[in-house]
């Protein structure tokens, strides 16, 4: 089927989904979780031949992991599904009213946005939580995700759409793209598309920007910050870095980079190496954290990479404001989080930092979902 036909009957399908009552998305929703239960071992085995074939093609070990979906992750994408029932529907919200004249009345109301395009990484529970997400909010989606997942991907893909398909759904309000080719060619759909949500690199984003005519929502590298201020509860920071570096390295809301106060530093940071050598991760640092532990040299690069594995960036500063001036110039304006006992100086990072997420006392990987 030529890739315009597609388009057009997902954009047909969005006219109809737009309308679709909160109880009937719920259902569908509910139909979803309960499928991917029941069909659980038939994914695990898709998966599992996913992995074995990019374990031959010597795929990296993150990114291994980003695409393993076991048993685990399949619970959690169901926990995910039912949490989104739970949320109020956001179609046909009133915004704002206003009385233009007698008898005239203006409303701003919220509505799908139509048909949605997202290019997402080798991570099939990506595919999972997109879908879910665009059929609460009343939006069609044509999805492509990496090649790696592509048998996972195919059966997420009939899963969802036969779960739709039973509470009356339109047949075509999600479709599975499968090649470059057919990113080529959607790029060119604007009278279908309204929306393209690319996730990967800087350069992949750029790429779409510049060949599309239609609206980009770019999401691109993920250098996250953690810093650590010389009135942090050590303890803690030890255990936000730990967390926020470890518990997922594959993921754009990963810390990639360490800042810590100069006052802390000493007492800090053996009590940090220790931690992150547990978890076999990687550290490289400045000359002055050289000086107090036993690490890999750091440079210039190493502020600016997303590492997406077990390494960490680490970096003595003079003071908050030297760590705010990094972050706004080095981090790619994803997740930053300052850990501090002092609230000024909390709110002073969290009003400086130009970042879309900004914590305190918090691990970065809170702003997943």
């Amino acid at each position: 089927m030529k890739m315009e036909v597609i388009a057009g009957r997902v954009k047909q399908a969005s006219l109809e989904l737009a309308a679709a009552t909160t109880q009937l998305k719920n259902k569908a929703l509910e139909n979803i979780a309960d499928l991917l239960l029941a069909r659980k071992d038939e994914i695990m085995q898709a998966n599992l031949e996913d992995l074995e074939r990019s374990e031959k093609e010597n795929l990296a070990a993150p990114l291994l992991k980003r695409l393993k979906f076991d048993e685990s992750k399949i619970n959690e994408a169901v926990a995910g599904i039912n949490s989104l029932i739970r949320l109020e529907d956001p179609v046909g919200k009133t915004l704002l009213a206003t009385e233009l004249d007698e008898g005239l009345e203006l409303y701003r109301v919220t509505c799908p946005i139509g048909v949605i395009g997202v290019i997402f990484e080798s991570r099939p529970d990506a595919l999972v939580q997109i879908s879910t997400l665009c059929l609460k909010s009343g939006n069609a989606v044509l999805l492509k995700g990496g090649s790696e997942a592509r048998k996972t991907n195919r059966i997420l893909s009939e899963i969802i759409l036969s779960a739709t398909k039973e509470v009356g759904l339109p047949e075509f309000w999600a479709y599975l793209l499968e090649t470059r080719d057919d990113v080529q060619e959607m790029l060119k759909l604007d009278s279908y598309i309204d929306l393209i949500i690319p996730r990967g690199s800087n350069e992949f984003v750029r790429y779409i920007m510049e060949n599309s005519n239609i609206p980009v929502l770019g999401h691109a590298d993920g250098i996250c910050h953690c810093y650590v201020d010389e009135n942090a509860d050590l303890e803690m920071a030890k255990r936000i870095v730990v967390d926020a570096k470890t518990q997922y390295v594959a993921v754009c809301n990963a810390v990639e980079t360490l800042l810590v106060h100069k006052n802390a530093a000493a007492e800090f940071l053996p009590l940090l190496k220790t931690a992150l050598e547990e978890k076999n991760v990687e550290i490289f640092g400045c000359p002055q954290a050289q000086a107090l532990i036993n690490i890999k040299p750091a440079s210039k690069a190493d502020w600016e990479t997303e590492y997406l594995d077990y390494k960490l960036a680490i970096k003595i500063v003079d003071s908050m404001e030297e760590a705010i001036e990094h972050i706004n110039t080095y981090g790619s304006g994803h997740t930053d989080s300052i850990i501090t006992n002092d609230r000024k100086k909390a709110a002073y990072f969290m009003d400086h930092v130009d970042s879309g997420n900004v914590f305190w006392n918090c691990s970065t990987r809170f702003s997943d979902g």
